[in-house]
This record gives structure tokens, sequence and C-alpha cells, in this order.
């Protein structure tokens, strides 16, 4: 028993340690709004894409509905399998692909995820002047949303995320501009639309747009950002469409940042960060951690600290 005895310390440390290691924090596990398969696609349709040339597009371009012909017009798609056009200069066409599938399962998810964060603040149902800080919006429809600029103004947070819930439509004017300003690599612009959007022609847009229906893209307009349709057709006319940000949104992902989904499906703010920030942080990275003890390691500490005390009692007494 007495070289027992002499391992309790060793016992004791083992113990401790493993449960230490069972009680440090953890990190909550969370994921972006848009998935990875999403956010590959600058345009994304559901029954129809089609084109009227030439437009140039930077990411995927794809169509996917479970039955229908997965059309894409005015490419040079092939039904089924990758493809390449020299208009789609960063990415492939989807016609009817596994990975338009994934993305189409994901942009229904993603569009509940903003519903999830409610009707924030109402708006007037034209935007035009208005200087916005980061948050939730709600527009409702008109012949125009847009009819000149808006400037949506980070105050210095990299991560920065502006939601636009539209309940029915959303139109611009042509020549209307969207202007991110004071913000960085990790902030996220999002047009939640419930039924279809229309980008005019000459219009200088930022943003996913994720649409219910269908979405048209009027000539010679360009999108920082995507042009999502779940259930619809996204139809184009010479466009410039890019997931890949210049200046200050450089890293952005097309603005697609901003905001994160836990493991149980809920959507959050991103914590705020510091313009220039090498690596801006998460709530979850930053402070979603656990230090609970779990039962299993206070059942192992509780032992090691019985079997110590049970030594102890049966050491032979000293001469």
């Amino acid at each position: 028993m007495a070289h027992l005895f002499r391992k309790a310390p060793t016992l004791l440390i083992c113990g401790v340690a493993l449960a230490a290691l069972l009680c440090a924090p953890h990190p909550a596990s969370t994921a972006t709004l848009l998935s990875t398969d999403l956010t590959s696609f600058a345009v994304l349709g559901a029954t129809t894409v089609t084109n009227v040339p030439t437009s140039t597009i930077a990411g995927n371009v794809g169509v996917w509905t479970s039955g229908a012909a997965n059309a894409i017009t005015g490419f040079l798609s092939l039904p089924g399998v990758p493809a390449y056009d020299p208009q789609v200069t960063s990415g492939q066409l989807h016609a009817g692909t596994g990975l338009a599938a994934s993305a189409q399962g994901d942009l229904t998810t993603a569009r509940a995820g903003l519903r999830s964060l409610g009707t924030g603040t109402t708006l007037g149902a034209d935007l035009t002047g208005l200087t916005l800080a980061p948050g939730v919006y709600t527009v409702a429809a008109a012949a125009t949303n847009l009819a000149g600029m808006l400037t949506l103004d980070g105050g210095g947070n990299a991560n920065a995320a502006w939601i636009f819930q539209m309940p029915s439509t959303l139109i611009t004017s042509t020549y209307s501009v969207v202007n991110v300003i004071n913000t960085g690599s990790g902030a996220g612009v999002f047009w939640n639309v419930g039924s279809s959007a229309t980008i005019n022609a000459g219009s200088t847009f930022v943003g996913n747009i994720l649409a219910l229906t269908s979405i048209s893209v009027k000539t010679g307009a360009s999108i920082l950002g995507r042009a999502l349709a779940d259930v619809g057709a996204v139809t184009l006319e010479m466009n410039d469409i890019s997931i890949f940000g210049v200046g200050d949104h450089v890293g952005s992902n097309g603005l697609s940042g901003g905001l994160e989904v836990a493991d149980n499906g809920t959507v959050s703010f991103l914590k705020s960060a510091p313009l220039g920030s090498l690596h801006p942080l998460s709530d979850a990275s930053s402070e979603a951690t656990s230090a609970v003890a779990t039962p299993t390691a206070l059942v192992l500490m509780l032992s090691a600290l019985t079997a110590l005390a049970l030594f102890a009692r049966r050491r032979p007494a000293r001469a």
C-alpha cells in the first residue's frame, strides 16, 4: 500500500490536469451567414439566368431547380457540368450542378436567417439622401426605393453590417448609387427582398440581394455583391457584378460579413473591430467561450481527491 501512497501525488496531478483540460474555455462554433458554396456565386437563379452580352462577372454564375431545365443563356453554358465563358472572369458557369443545388439550399436558409433579425428601424420608402449607421432597417415598397445616393457609414467598425428588410420589392432609379464608407474587410450589406428586385440602368449598387422571386439588373448597372434569386430568374443586361471588393472593401468577399450564425441557427452581429485590424474579432472568438466545468470533469477531480485521502489514511505509521 505504501507504494500506492507514493504514487498518490502523481495521480492527483494527472486527475487535476485532466479536469482542467475539460474545464478549459472552448470557443463557440459559428459560421458566416452565406455559406462557402453560396459565397462563390455572384449570380444565382432558380428557374433561369439570362444575359444580354457583354457582361463582366467576377464569381460563379449558376442556376438550379429540381426538375427544371436549369438554363443559362447568354453565356457559354453546359448542362450539369461546370463551364467557362470569357464574360465570367473569376469563376465558372454552373447550370444544374451539385454546387448550384447546394448554394440554392443555403440561400433559402440565409434568407430565413435575415428574417430572424426582425424589422429593426422602419424608414421611408425612398432612401435617397440618407446616411445610415449599421443596423437592421425595414423599407416599404414604392415606385423607387432609391432615386439618388444612399450612404452607409460604418463609423470606423471594420465588421459593420446593414440589413435591409424589403417586405415586397426593391427598385432603384436609373443612375442611383449606394456608397459604403468607414468600414473594412469584415463588413456586410444584405437586401432581403420579399418578392422581386430591379436594379435600374446605370445604377452603382452595393450589397447582397437575396430575393424570393426574380432579380432584374438593367443595362449598364453594376453590383459589388451578389444577385441571388431563391425561386425565380435572374436577368442581366451588360452588367458588371463582382464579389471582389476594391479599396476599403478588398477582402470583404462581396460585403458578405458582419454577421455570424451559431450552431443553433441564431444569427447575430459580429463584435465591433477597429479599422485596420488584421483579424477582426467576432463575438464567438473574443467573448463567447464557456468555462463551465462539465460533469465528467468534476467527477474526475473528485475521484482524484478521494483517492489521495484514502491513501493518506492507510499510510503505515513510522517507527
